[in-house]
């Protein structure tokens, strides 16, 4: 299989898959909105899901509050990502019911 060109500078894995919805190696295109998480559950196949920290600012009392949001992300078989991997995923169409993104990078294993 021909690795391809996802769109954005990213560590391209070494190990090859057979997986129709790999980022770099099926025909998953990839398009829209890219975040950084935490791996947190791991209990479906090719799935997990991914913990966004982020602030959100109230006008009224001039200050910041902390928020998350747990999106659902397909996991690419040429990839080995743990619970507590710290990972980039990016949007993608929809591959299930709540799956629109696919992890992308590991950027800090655990």
């Amino acid at each position: 299989m021909v690795k391809k060109n996802i769109g954005f500078e990213v560590e391209v894995p070494r190990k090859e898959c057979e997986d129709p919805n790999c980022p770099f190696h099926g025909h998953l295109v990839l398009r829209g909105r890219v975040f950084n998480g935490i791996v947190i559950k791991q209990k479906m196949d090719n799935a997990c899901v991914v913990r966004r920290d982020y602030l959100r600012y109230i006008n009224k009392y001039h200050r910041y509050e902390r928020h998350h949001s747990n999106i659902n992300s397909h996991i690419p078989l040429c990839l080995e990502v743990n619970v507590g991997d710290a990972v980039k995923i990016a949007e993608c169409h929809p591959i299930s019911r709540t799956i629109a993104f696919a992890v992308v990078e590991i950027i800090e294993s655990e």
